[in-house]
């Protein structure tokens, strides 16, 4: 992100609606004109895309790309704080955005109801300025990953199940997901949250986190979690830092990158084509 912003001066009901933004000396009237100018890309609209692409509307970023295509269903009201009981079986693309348009009419919401892959990945990633992930499995996270890295974009990246959660951000040249995770687990090794559950209240603790971190982005200000992945235990309420660094043998980002496109990353993680979803 620069610091020059693009577009013009703030209106009236702007300066009213973001005020509580506008006195801190660390955003003010330029900042809140970065981030109307911002443009994100949310990967999932469920349970960590809902607290990211709320607040993100809430904070006046002014373009918000959701990626999804799954339907909402009476088991994501738990969490999911996007969706109501009356959205059940409507696209979660469209829930989130009459969500959102009720709480901010201003926000441009662009919606990809289709899944991510990769013959479409880089018509979408590369058009946006900061890319959230929220994807709840590994093909969609190992996709949203490469796909960011070559499109040189901020990747703001969280996971959660049961009562822990993480979240870290990789900046372009500074390391990325293969560089703490070189392989997928088994299929089967690790559960999904469909098979061992998440406590409702913990999407919107990580959620809140990768906010903050694309807030920060967009601003220029303050540290983001690049270089440090941020352990959350729910249960206990622990919180650890783990220093990370980019990993010069990393097959994406190393010295010398053996990954060097977009690949099929249903077969790289061993999944069926059904089971690669995201939200």
């Amino acid at each position: 992100m620069t610091t020059a912003t693009k577009g013009p001066a703030l209106t009236p009901a702007q300066v009213r609606r973001y005020s509580r933004h506008i006195i801190m000396p660390q955003v003010g009237s330029v900042g809140q004109r970065k981030l109307l100018d911002a443009r994100v890309l949310v990967v999932g609209a469920g349970g960590l895309g809902s607290p990211v692409a709320l607040y993100l509307a809430l904070a006046g970023v002014g373009t918000l790309g959701i990626v999804d295509f799954d339907v909402v269903d009476v088991t994501n009201l738990q969490r999911q704080i996007l969706h109501k009981d009356s959205a059940v079986g409507k696209r979660k693309v469209i829930s989130a955005m009459e969500t959102l348009k009720e709480h901010n009419p201003e926000v441009n919401i662009e919606a990809h109801e289709y899944p991510l892959n990769s013959d479409n990945a880089m018509d979408v990633i590369p058009k946006y300025d900061i890319i959230v992930n929220g994807a709840d499995n590994f093909a969609t996270r190992y996709l949203v990953n490469d796909a960011a890295y070559f499109a040189k974009k901020p990747l703001v990246d969280g996971s959660i199940l049961i009562f822990d959660g993480q979240a870290t951000t990789y900046l372009p040249g500074k390391g990325c997901y293969r560089c703490l995770f070189p392989e997928p687990p088994p299929p089967g090794e690790v559960p999904s949250c469909a098979e061992a559950g998440v406590i409702g209240a913990l999407p919107g603790l990580v959620g809140s986190i990768q906010s903050l971190e694309t807030i920060k982005i967009i601003l220029g200000i303050g540290e983001t979690l690049s270089s440090r992945l941020l352990l959350i235990n729910a249960l206990n309420m622990e919180f650890t830092e783990v220093k990370v660094r980019r990993n010069p043998k990393c097959v994406l980002c190393g010295d010398k990158p053996s990954v060097t496109r977009l690949i099929d990353y249903e077969v790289f993680c061993g999944v069926a084509p059904e089971r690669a979803l995201v939200g």
